[in-house]
Formats: structure tokens, sequence, C-alpha cells
């Protein structure tokens, strides 16, 4: 005699899909999280002001339309930060280039970077140029090193500004890879005002120019002649972007260098010089590649300018110079 029918044979399935599931559950719900694939947390004993979806700035923009963040001050918590990114132990290298008479603003530049960029973390600043024996001793805090990497002289300013996306790229293909985590490529005629740190960090970083962020992109000086690799025609782009600021991933920047090199390369031997030369090549590939993160002019201002009422503070600025005394051919 058949003790089951089709009926009961359907509940008795119906009743061991159940129990797996409710096992998978409370299984995945009390197992031990291997070490390595632990959440990093922040420190469950900081004490900080309960974060708001409905206050903050209301004089800028906070978000571009891609949604990436623009970074103001007073749009983040740099403790809250600081204390999410220590436990990654992460490391920073920046790069900064020296060459001829713009050693004078080395001891400046490194000595400013120690009190205010990336303070109590793990820093590698990689000077380039072509006088190693006017590179200035500074002292640096324990975590940090300095080193210096030799570079031809060269008689044209545009030259020295068009070789750095190469030296990037190599610098990041010979030395940074499995060493360092984030670079920023900075210009050496600046000086830190107050702080550069975790908030700044994200895939592909650009800094808005102080020059223009408030002006129409009509008016933005990007390099308009369809033949050059670099160009933008009117009424594209989003912002103009500082080619003495910008960083990110190793990768990310890695595949920036890479790019601007090959299209000036190609541009040169075609006799074509864009109008800004390496900072023309990023504004066109930041106009393609969006940048993950948006940095305000807080982070690249001119020592020349007076602040407008929605700059807060000045965290890295650019010094008031004499461009016939320091470039070879100003």
């Amino acid at each position: 005699m058949n003790l089951f029918n089709g009926k009961t044979v359907t509940v008795i399935l119906l009743s061991v899909l159940l129990l797996g599931v409710l096992y998978c559950y409370m299984y995945q719900s009390y197992r031990v999280v291997p070490l390595e694939q632990e959440v990093v947390r922040p420190d469950s004993s900081l004490k900080y002001t309960q974060p708001s979806i409905v206050q903050g700035r209301t004089d800028v923009v906070t978000v571009t339309p891609w949604l990436a963040p623009v970074v103001w001050e007073g749009t983040f918590n740099p403790v809250l930060l600081d204390s999410i990114y220590k436990s990654k132990n992460i490391s920073i290298a920046a790069t900064v280039f020296a060459v001829g008479k713009y050693t004078m603003f080395l001891k400046d530049f490194l000595e400013t970077a120690e009190q205010h960029f990336f303070v109590g973390f793990r820093v590698h600043i990689y000077v380039f140029t072509d006088r190693p024996n006017e590179v200035p001793q500074v002292k640096l805090a324990a975590g940090r090193q300095l080193t210096v990497r030799s570079v031809p002289s060269s008689k044209r300013w545009q030259e020295i500004s068009a070789r750095r996306m190469e030296l990037i790229q190599t610098l990041i293909e010979e030395k940074l890879r499995n060493h360092a985590d984030y670079i920023f490529c900075l210009d050496v005629d600046s000086k830190f005002h107050g702080r550069w740190g975790t908030e700044s960090l994200g895939g592909m970083v650009a800094v808005v120019h102080p020059g223009y962020y408030r002006d129409s992109r009509s008016r933005f000086p990007y390099e308009r002649r369809p033949k050059s690799r670099a160009y933008v025609a009117h009424g594209e782009g989003d912002f103009y972007y500082c080619g003495g600021a910008f960083g990110g991933v190793l990768h990310e920047v890695h595949l920036l260098a890479k790019t601007c090199r090959s299209n000036f390369e190609a541009d040169a031997k075609e006799g074509i010089e864009a109008a800004w030369q390496e900072e023309s090549h990023l504004n066109r590939y930041m106009w393609i590649n969006k940048p993950s993160k948006v940095l305000s002019p807080e982070y690249l201002w001119q020592d020349f300018k007076s602040r407008n009422p929605e700059i807060h503070i000045i965290r890295f600025s650019g010094v008031v110079k004499n461009y016939a005394e320091i470039r070879p051919n100003a």
C-alpha cells in the first residue's frame, strides 16, 4: 500500500526547501568572517557631530552632474575620514618638478607639505630636478620620505611642462606599483596653507582652476583646434581643471599620464603643441573620463587673487613670481 500520495510528497519537499533556506540564512548571519575580509570601521570611540543630509553648504555646489563629490571646507569631517583611512595603512606618493631656477620654491613647498599634506600618513615625495645639489634638507616626520630623481635641463619651459606626464608614467611603472596606493602631482611654485588630507582621496581626482571656476565654459582656455588631440569644441567640457594639481589611485593616474603623453607625442609629430601643453591634454582626458572626485579651488588658489566669499580656507596656493626671472624662455 502506498503510504505517500502526491500531495504528501509536495508538502515534504517544500518543508525540506524551507529548512534549507533557514539554515543558509542562519549560517550567513552567524558565521565568522575571515580576518582578511573584515570590514574596516571607524574607531567606535570617536565623537563627532551627527551627519545631516538636509543641512550644509548652500553657497556652493557639492556634487557634479555625474554625482562626483566636490570638496569644499564644511562638507566633510576630517577626524572621521582620517580614522577610516588610518586603519587601511595607506601610502601616498607625490611628484614635484623643480627644473632650472624653480628649485628656489622647493624649501617652502617641502616645509609646508610637512605641516599640512597628509599629516600622520605614510608619504613619499619624489622631486624631479636637473639641480639635485640645490634640493634643501628638510626634516621629515616618521613615515615620510623624499627621493630626488635627476632629469635633463630644457631651454623651453613648455618642454618641461610637457614631459611631466612621461615622467609620472615611468615613475609609476618603475617604482610605485605595489609601493603606493595614491599619487598626487603638484606644482613646486606653490605652498600649503591648510590641511590637504584624506578628504581628497578618490579614483581620479581633479582640481578646479581658480581662475575660471566662476566663468562660462566659453571662456575656458581649452585647446580649440580640431587637429589637436587635446581639442575640446565650443559648447563642450565641464570645468577647467588645473594641470598643477591632480591625482588619484595609482592605476587611474597611470592611465591618464600614459594617454596624455601618447596624445602629446602624436600631436608633436604633426607639429602641434596644445595651448597649455599637458594641462590641455589633461582637460580633454577628464572631459571624456570624468573624475570621481573634484576638489574646489581651495586646493590650488593663486596668491595674487583676493579670496572670494565661498573660499573659506586656502589649502594650497601658487606663489607670486616673476616668470621672466625663472623661465628660460619667458
